[in-house]
């Protein structure tokens, strides 16, 4: 069978639409209707005409597309594409931190559950985080989570001193400096770029630091030729699509056998998982009602926000 055509086939019939983050594999972002990072997917969800979204991303994707369009099918192809950030934040951990910091207002990161946007006031992404704060009055107490490294470097880009909830993610928690800082020696023409999810160390060390579609965006305008990429592997698709005269290097992590520094959990998805949901239309997605009609509200207020 020719998956890829009956794909094809199906996302006709069904009026169905692939959205697949930057972190997918090479194949995945191929086969996709659009590929793009948190905030492009969130804009896509509430915008798409399609009465079926397969997402492949991990679950706090899509659940944020059935919050943004209740009345659509999502579907996810593998039920266990989770998130590390995501479940450093439990919701009943996370609503003790709240009531310990009366008259703080609440800043959470997309890649959070229904339930934690549920408790949040403004959602925001790595590529609007500082534009969310900044709506924000200097004198206004903030709560921020998930992140910690994201949290910490907004605090040091905007002068706040929001309190920040203490999570990360596995992926860019783990990358190496001292690994990476002998990838200079032996290509010293090489700019490291990371994520601001990456260790602070990470981020000094850095040549530009910035959210998944501005690390894109900045190797496809710079006039360097070669790059150390401190975020996760599947991006370095893009940029050699955007940049096939460009070398692009993964950041290494401490510890990985493959050298590599992939998300095991947006790995998960295949081409045949993408089939098999799309043609069984499994694995669907839902968010409580009381709980959606809570999350959509600091959703709407980033989109609002970012224009």
């Amino acid at each position: 069978m020719d998956l890829i055509k009956e794909i094809n086939r199906l996302r006709q019939e069904k009026n169905a639409v692939i959205l697949a983050h930057y972190y997918q594999i090479g194949e995945i972002q191929d086969i996709a209707d659009f590929v793009g990072d948190s905030l492009d997917l969130s804009r896509k969800s509430a915008d798409t005409d399609a009465g079926i979204i397969v997402f492949a991303g991990v679950n706090f994707m899509a659940e944020t597309a059935k919050i943004l369009s209740p009345e659509k099918k999502v579907l996810i192809p593998d039920r266990e594409a989770g998130c590390s950030l995501a479940d450093s934040c439990p919701p009943d951990l996370f609503r003790r931190f709240i009531d310990k910091h009366p008259g703080h207002i609440v800043v959470s990161y997309v890649n959070t559950t229904a339930e934690i946007k549920a408790m949040t006031d403004i959602c925001c992404t790595s590529t609007n985080a500082v534009k969310v704060i900044e709506s924000i009055p200097r004198d206004q107490k903030i709560i921020f989570a998930p992140d910690r490294n994201l949290g910490n470097y907004i605090n040091s880009i905007t002068g706040r001193n929001m309190v920040v909830w203490d999570g990360a993610c596995h992926v860019h928690e783990e990358f190496s400096l001292e690994r990476i800082l002998e990838l200079k020696e032996r290509y010293p023409e090489a700019k490291l770029i990371s994520h601001p999810e990456c260790q602070k160390p990470i981020q000094i060390a850095s040549d530009f630091i910035g959210s998944t579609s501005a690390l894109l965006k900045f190797t496809s305008n710079d006039k360097g030729r070669e790059y150390i990429v401190a975020t996760e592997s599947g991006i370095l698709h893009q940029m050699k699509k955007q940049s096939p005269g460009k070398l692009f290097i993964p950041a290494p992590p401490i510890d990985s056998t493959c050298g590599c520094s992939d998300c095991k959990y947006m790995k998960l998805h295949t081409i045949q998982k993408i089939y098999t949901s799309l043609n069984e239309e499994k694995f669907e997605v839902d968010v409580d009602p009381a709980i959606r009609e809570r999350a959509v509200v600091p959703i709407r207020r980033m989109l609002e926000i970012s224009g």
